[in-house]
């Protein structure tokens, strides 16, 4: 006779449609990090059709930031207002329309409009998904739930690569961003079908109603303010916390393949397997650091000591991406890249989940919107003077620098306004 063992036993009992749900969130930032990715992909070939410098280069990438960081606190207020399915759908079909619409592009000023619509419609992803974490999600599975969705950015980053190179050789640069647009489409289909909130999804049986829905905070129905969310250190901390490290993925994710280009001399058809290690150990950070602060708190552990323990070690795993710039060797700037990169997104599942920690889920749409915004704003500085360094300098060993410190800084801004987490009462 087969043994079934209590916790199996358990989890049928209780339920398991929330994980489609994160599924979901998973497959949609997939697609989100496809669209976004492309561009840095495709850059080092673009730069000799369209002809731009280092310093345009960086006013494109600005113009993204910017408009991401516009739409950001938008849609938080949008999401908490409509919901987290309206919000999903509105920003998906914007965004994909966006990427569709860069292979009209002919120009730095093209490319600049592209980035804009692209950016402002692609704000909506963040504040949606970890707005349906603490829809469907008790606390202690956010951090988790929170680290697979989110590892859906390392994977659209690893598939970019992946794909990117054949769709350029068969069908164009622009058919490359045609096809890879496309994609958000398929996915809303699923999303009209599958997306409810718990409490009134017929999906969801009681039990599992109930353990989402175990140790729920007592329910806020009143409009939130951005001026009463911003008179909290609780939400400066996150706030800087973004605005501090954002920027470092964001230099990843667009002049990493710069660089390597650069520094060891490859191009479209030979960047993709150096990308795909480093996005591929990004994952294992994402999903790692998420269910570390998990099972820490499965052991008794409070949230405070929990997420900022994780928190400091992945920020220490950062350290090592000083020395990047300098190693002649290919394969150690990749593993060292690829730690630093594993390390932010540990570090992100675990601030992201912050904001759930702390405030109501009424205002985490509005929350996550504000973080996000400082974090475009701190990446349009960074880009920019990125731009700047290296056309003066020639040398990544400065952005680098940078990167390898701004997690301890984040991480003491962080301890000092919050030494000890507890929830907000708004």
């Amino acid at each position: 006779m087969e043994t079934v063992s209590v916790a199996q036993t358990a989890t049928r009992a209780i339920g398991r449609y929330r994980w489609t749900i994160c599924a979901l969130l998973f497959a949609a930032t997939t697609i989100n990090y496809i669209d976004r990715q492309i561009f840095g992909l495709l850059a080092p070939l673009l730069r000799d059709v369209i002809g731009w410098d280092d310093i345009q280069y960086g006013y494109i990438v600005m113009a993204f930031q910017g408009a991401y960081a516009i739409g950001l606190p938008l849609f938080g207020r949008f999401i908490d207002r409509y919901g987290t399915k309206l919000g999903y759908t509105v920003s998906i079909v914007g965004w994909s329309l966006a990427a569709m619409g860069h292979a009209v592009a002919t120009s730095v000023l093209g490319f600049g409009v592209a980035r804009t619509l692209l950016g402002l419609s692609e704000a909506g992803n963040f504040p949606c998904a970890i707005k349906g974490i603490a829809e469907w999600f008790p606390a202690k599975e956010r951090a988790l739930a929170t680290g697979i969705f989110n590892s859906g950015a390392n994977i659209g980053a690893v598939v970019a690569p992946a794909i990117v190179p054949f769709l350029v050789i068969h069908f164009g640069w622009y058919g490359a961003f045609l096809l890879t647009g496309a994609l958000g489409f398929l996915w809303l289909v699923f999303w009209i079908i599958l997306y409810e909130r718990p409490d009134v999804s017929k999906r969801v049986g009681a039990e599992e109603l109930s353990y989402i829905l175990d140790g729920k905070e007592e329910v806020v129905t009143q409009k939130i303010p951005w001026r009463t969310l911003l008179g909290y250190r609780e939400t400066w901390s996150f706030v800087l916390g973004k605005f501090l490290t954002d920027p470092i993925w964001w230099f990843y994710l667009y002049w990493l393949p710069l660089f390597l280009n650069k520094q060891y001399g490859l191009t479209l058809t030979n960047l993709g397997l150096p990308l795909i290690v480093i996005y591929t150990m990004t994952s294992i950070g994402s999903i790692g650091g998420g269910w570390l602060s998990s099972r820490f708190l499965g052991m008794g552990w409070s949230v405070n000591k929990s997420r900022k323990l994780v928190m400091l070690i992945c920020a220490l795993l950062v350290v090592p991406i000083v020395a990047a710039a300098s190693t002649s060797d290919l394969w150690v700037a990749v593993l060292i890249i690829g730690l630093a990169a594993a390390a932010h997104q540990g570090w992100s599942a675990n601030l992201f989940t912050l904001t759930s920690d702390l405030f109501p889920k009424k205002a985490v749409g509005s929350l996550v919107g504000l973080g996000g915004m400082a974090g475009s704003v701190g990446g349009m500085i960074f880009s920019a003077t990125v731009g700047y360094i290296l056309e003066w300098t020639g040398s990544y060993i400065t952005p680098f620098l940078i990167a390898g410190s701004a997690y301890l800084i984040a991480l003491l801004i962080i301890q000092l306004l919050i030494p000890r987490m507890k929830p907000v009462e708004l």
